[in-house]
């Protein structure tokens, strides 16, 4: 249950900083709501998995993940551009998230 949690905190902090970018500093309320309702939701359901998850697994699974999603809306919604530095900067990001979750014993309690 708890990666389910997971899961939804990394979609919510996702959208999150999607609409802060949408909330042009704060001026436009309905993106300004979605900031603060996302990483609320995606701040609660953390403390949630760190009931029975490490902190350095969950903040590393959490964070990547988060990193490898925005890159990605920003290349489709706001016409980013990514480069090869930056696509071998992902890239390093994932494996970095599979080797934590099949080499280390890190995430358990």
């Amino acid at each position: 249950m708890h990666y389910l949690y997971l899961i939804i905190a990394i979609c919510a902090e996702t959208v999150a900083t999607s609409a802060l970018k949408m909330s042009e500093e704060f001026t436009r309320p309905l993106p300004s709501l979605v900031v603060v309702v996302g990483y609320s939701a995606s701040f609660y359901l953390l403390s949630l998995c760190l009931k029975t998850m490490k902190v350095g697994f969950v903040y590393a699974v959490w964070s990547g993940l988060g990193i490898v999603l925005i890159s990605i809306i920003g290349v489709f919604c706001f016409k980013q551009r990514v480069d090869a530095a930056g696509l071998i900067g992902i890239v390093l990001i994932v494996v970095g998230i599979v080797v934590l979750n099949a080499f280390s014993n890190i995430q358990a309690h």
